[in-house]
Parts: C-alpha cells; structure tokens; sequence
C-alpha cells in the first residue's frame, strides 16, 4: 500500500493505492472516487456487539465499508468535514481517536470503542474514543488543520475538548473546567480535556460545536426575517 495526501490542510484528500489483493477499511461516505479494479464491500468489522459500541457509544458508524484491490488500484478519501487528514504509522501501538475523527485503517488494526469513564462524560464529543491498536495504517482526520504535539515525561498541556483528535495511550488525560464557574460559564471555553506526557496528540485548529454555535442563531435570524 502506497498513499499520498492532497489539497492540505482545508480540504485534504487520501488518495491510496492498493496491490492485487490488498485492503483497506473506510468509514462510510468517506469514498471519493475509485478504480474500476477496486471493490468496495460494506459490512460490521469485528462482530455485532463491537459494531454497537463503535456506531452508538463512539459516534461512528454501525457498518465500515471495505476496498479490495483485484488489480492494482486507487481510492481516494476525504472527511465530512473541510479540514485535514493525518497518517500515522502504529507498531504495535494503540492510540485513541475521539468519535468522528477516524477515516481508514489497514485491515491489521483493531477499532473497537473504548469507555472513557468520568473523563469524558462532560465533554461534547461523548462518553467513548475509538481504541486503534495493532501495526498498520491509521488516517485520522480533523476539522480544520491538524496539528501535532509532542509531550515530555511529565510536560502538561490543556486543550479545548473540541479540539481534540487523538492521542497515544502513554498520554495521561482529565477533563475539567478551564477555570473558575465564571471563566467556564462565560468565557467560551467550557469544558477542556488536560493531557500529560509523555506521548504525542494531534489537536484540530477549527471546532465543529464553535463552528455550529456561531452559525445557528445567524440562520434563524435569516428564517425569521422571512416569515
């Protein structure tokens, strides 16, 4: 398997080229285009109750969708959103990914749900992170650019929840307020996740909720003023 990502950081495209027999999971509605020797093959990964934790506690979808290379070939891929895609290269590592931030994966990796616990019962992006384990290929992507952090033994950051993309394993992690009641009740910033290293973790520099929250009150003025 070969991949190149374009058109970074706005509107990122994964294009990724597969040998004869090769294979690749996708979220679902993710393909962009594909060669005519790509198959694409929908299906659960993983069993029935492992497809239930990921589509209905992680935010992802119950079904994956999964290329075969017949002959040599491409697929590309983009998110949902305008933003960012992000390879990384796992050996036997597992990082975590917050729901609505994994794209694809090689066939060796293993996406399963995980419980977040009290650490992320007040954060937006819900109450579970997708556990990507093995060696292979995962593609992340973001809102917005993707930018990466790397964290020293003990070095501490604080990011805005809806920032977060992922993180590896070896990184500790806590939700909180980002200040007193005041600071988090006025002051925009809510709830934020704080991470100590050591470990890397990749933040988004756009955030859908911000995005969304700014955008709601402007439509329905739009609407009112047409009745």
């Amino acid at each position: 398997m070969r991949y190149e990502i374009d058109h970074r950081p706005s509107y990122a495209v994964a294009r990724i080229s597969l040998d004869t027999g090769e294979r690749i999971k996708a979220e679902t509605a993710t393909m962009i285009t594909m060669s005519d020797d790509i198959k694409m093959q929908t299906g659960i990964q993983g069993g029935v109750l492992r497809s239930l934790r990921r589509s209905t506690m992680a935010g992802g979808t119950f079904f994956l969708n999964t290329y075969t290379a017949e002959a040599p070939g491409e697929v590309a891929l983009a998110p949902h959103m305008p933003g960012d895609v992000e390879a990384l290269q796992l050996y036997d590592e597992t990082v975590y990914v917050q729901s609505g931030s994994f794209l694809a994966a090689t066939m060796e990796l293993e996406i399963d749900s995980q419980w977040g616990g009290a650490r992320t019962f007040f954060t937006s992006e819900g109450m579970f992170l997708l556990r990507c384990s093995g060696t292979g290929t995962l593609f992340i992507s973001s809102y917005g650019a993707i930018h990466r952090i790397d964290l020293r033994h003990g070095q501490k950051y604080t990011v805005d929840n809806g920032h977060m993309v992922a993180f590896d394993d070896t990184v500790r992690y806590s939700v909180g307020k980002a200040g007193g009641w005041t600071t988090t009740l006025l002051g925009g910033e809510g709830i934020v996740c704080r991470l100590e290293g050591p470990g890397r973790f990749f933040l988004q520099t756009r955030s859908e909720q911000t995005y969304l929250d700014w955008l709601a009150p402007k439509l329905a003025l739009r609407a009112k003023r047409r009745k």
